[in-house]
């Protein structure tokens, strides 16, 4: 005991994974005993091993002799702090991350060199990838939407609104990438708030959360249902089925909708106060540039004058002038001719202010097509998505003029005082902009630029011919996986290519559909993580975590596994929480002589379930601009949720999976 309490003492180590990892290491220095699990590079058989005598004890995990640490446990222990913390402290994107540790790993001998690009190979990159291109076949079909606003005149109140539109998120989420059925419904969801006049921050994270427990009822519904199944196939070489996540996953999903719609009281209904219906979007002012030209009637004022003209709706953050130089100005500044103001304001007032004094939007009229006529050119609101090539870049840079034929006229990012000029602005995920370009050429730009259009999908803007073949090719990949007839790989690749093949989606739309990224993450923490359970660093962990467990009933396992994965997720991304847990979770059962699946299932809900920040997930990252969300915003409605899927998963993976 007195060693764990020196291992884990905060003060001195940390937080409680790191604690964990350190008390590992500390007690393999001593002995380590070797898996009774033993997983072949060249297969996925289980092999059985004797006990020794001298073996851990189900109760404790403790031995009297044992071999010491090996080389390649303490560079798997070292590699797996490295990628703990590079994705914590986030300067490196995950992706990236994940290749320098597969680097190192292989560098260091813990993966062989021909083993270490499996992981491109292996069926859950196939399957999500697969997963990807289906979605966003679905995504293009309008039916969905038609549905939606069918239902909107019996949507009086903002209460029917979140049941509606997390309802229906969530239930298409168990059969589709969650990502992908928010970005249907995100439109759909921003022109109800501004008809009915409901405030969107009401209405997006509940969505956004809805979308995150709804896939917890299939294997394709997130990742980390299929890494876990993953794992248990290589255990007992059975991998989970379809539906084997139904019972836990629907019971949390009633438990977590009851609750939304009624816990979006607790959101806040918009800082900028209430806002008439014909208010487009409930979302922070945007940074506009204007020019006050020479025959405004605010040459010669003050820049009091001008926020004065504006009743409170505008504010100057800047002026700039005398060869790009920025000034930040008090109210008795006078404004000159030439000058460019950096205005904050909401889209209505700033239009207001621009007719009433004259000014003109920089950037307005200039890269767009020569020739074409101003009724062709529209004026459209997006908000840029997480794999969106923008990201980390400014419209300097990526020449959105010269090359997409679209001006950045505004931008809104969640409460950031934005310091820089528009032109010289990097995009952030989740950021909500105002461009101005061809109408006709204005979906496939958005397209290109992975930007969400704020504007209602169902209109018939987009009429296609083929609007319900991805749901018919959905729901024949998902009855062939139910009924065992084909495996999930086959079946969703085969939808994915004739998806392509029948022109739902362009060749070009199914490869932006595919977020590398994400492929990347997973093929490099794949062969890790095998790593990290054959050399038997697995063990290592789960001896701290038996130290805990060995004191607790058997459902108490299942909830300390389930309430460590959701610790990580926030932190790591969620597959690489459940690549890294997955082998734990399966090394502490074998140690406490436990069924392994009920754990898998815990690591599955936690990894899957982060509803405590925006960047733990990417649809917590989606809602967050046009909701005008802060960062605390998410423990409003999150840390309730929380408590609720731990009790309710708590209760039922015991119920449903024998834990002996």
């Amino acid at each position: 005991m007195d060693t764990w309490h020196a291992a884990v003492a905060p003060n001195r180590y940390g937080d409680a994974p790191a604690a964990f990892i350190w008390y590992a290491i500390r007690r393999g220095l001593l002995w380590h005993d070797h898996l009774p699990w033993s997983h072949s590079w060249h297969g996925h058989r289980l092999h059985r091993k004797r006990r020794r005598r001298t073996g851990p004890s189900p109760e404790t995990g403790s031995s009297e002799a044992r071999p010491p640490l090996t080389l390649d446990q303490v560079l798997a222990v070292t590699i797996l702090i490295g990628l703990v913390t590079l994705f914590v402290w986030n300067r490196l994107r995950y992706d990236l991350a994940a290749l320098l540790g597969l680097l190192v790993a292989m560098a260091g001998g813990v993966v062989p060199p021909d083993r270490a690009f499996a992981g491109f190979s292996d069926p859950v990159v196939v399957i999500v990838a697969s997963a990807l291109v289906v979605s966003a076949g679905v995504g293009k079909s309008g039916v969905i939407g038609r549905a939606v606003r069918n239902l909107e005149p019996h949507m009086r109140t903002t209460g029917m609104q979140v049941a509606v539109l997390t309802g229906s998120v969530a239930v298409l989420s168990a059969f589709m990438k969650n990502i992908g059925a928010l970005a249907i419904f995100l439109p759909i969801a921003m022109q109800i708030a501004r008809r009915s006049g409901t405030p969107a921050s009401k209405l997006l994270m509940p969505m956004a959360f809805g979308s995150l427990i709804g896939g917890l009822v299939t294997l394709i519904g997130t990742s980390p249902n299929i890494l876990v199944s993953r794992v248990r196939a290589e255990l007992t070489g059975t991998p989970f089925a379809m539906f084997d996540f139904a019972p836990v996953g629907l019971g949390i999903v009633m438990m977590g909708f009851a609750f939304l719609v009624i816990g979006w009281r607790l959101l806040p209904g918009g800082r900028q106060g209430a806002k008439p219906a014909a208010a487009a979007f409930n979302v922070d002012p945007y940074l506009s540039e204007v020019r006050l030209p020479v025959t405004s009637p605010l040459v010669g004022k003050t820049v009091a004058d001008l926020e004065a003209l504006g009743e409170g709706g505008v504010s100057v953050i800047a002026i700039i002038r005398e060869l790009e130089r920025r000034y930040v100005p008090a109210g008795h500044w006078t404004l000159f001719a030439d000058d460019i103001l950096v205005l904050q304001s909401d889209p209505h007032t700033l239009k207001a202010i621009m007719s009433d004094a004259g000014l003109r939007l920089e950037g307005a009229g200039k890269g767009l097509s020569k020739g074409l006529p101003a009724s062709d050119i529209g004026v459209v609101e997006a908000v840029v998505m997480t794999n969106s090539p923008l990201i980390a870049h400014s419209p300097a840079e990526l020449g959105l003029r010269q090359r997409h034929g679209v001006n950045l006229l505004g931008i809104s990012r969640h409460g950031d005082l934005i310091a820089t000029r528009l032109r010289n602005l990097r995009f952030q995920a989740g950021d909500v902009l105002v461009l101005a370009g061809s109408v006709d050429a204005m979906p496939e730009t958005l397209r290109g630029l992975g930007c969400l259009p704020l504007v209602d999908r169902a209109t018939g803007l987009e009429r296609r011919r083929q609007e319900y073949l991805p749901l018919v090719l959905l729901a024949l990949a998902v009855g062939t996986v139910a009924l065992d007839l084909i495996p999930v790989m086959a079946a969703f690749f085969g939808a994915a290519v004739l998806i392509v093949l029948f022109g739902v989606l362009t060749l070009r739309e199914a490869y932006q559909a595919i977020e590398l990224p994400i492929l990347v993450l997973l093929a490099c923490l794949i062969p890790i993580s095998d790593a990290f359970d054959r050399t038997g660093t697995a063990d290592l962990v789960a001896e701290g975590l038996a130290v805990i467990a060995g004191a607790l009933p058997p459902a108490g396992v299942v909830t300390l596994v389930l309430v460590t994965a959701m610790t990580l997720t926030p932190f790591l991304n969620n597959a690489a929480t459940a690549l890294i847990m997955a082998p734990i979770a399966v090394s502490l059962a074998q140690r406490l002589g436990m069924n392994p699946d009920p754990l898998l299932m815990a690591v599955a809900v936690g990894a899957a379930c982060d509803f405590l920040t925006p960047i733990g997930h990417q649809c917590n990252t989606l809602v967050m601009g046009p909701g005008g969300y802060r960062f605390g915003d998410y423990w409003r409605l999150g840390l309730p949720l929380s408590v609720i899927v731990v009790v309710v998963g708590s209760v039922l993976i015991p119920l449903v999976w024998r834990l002996r």
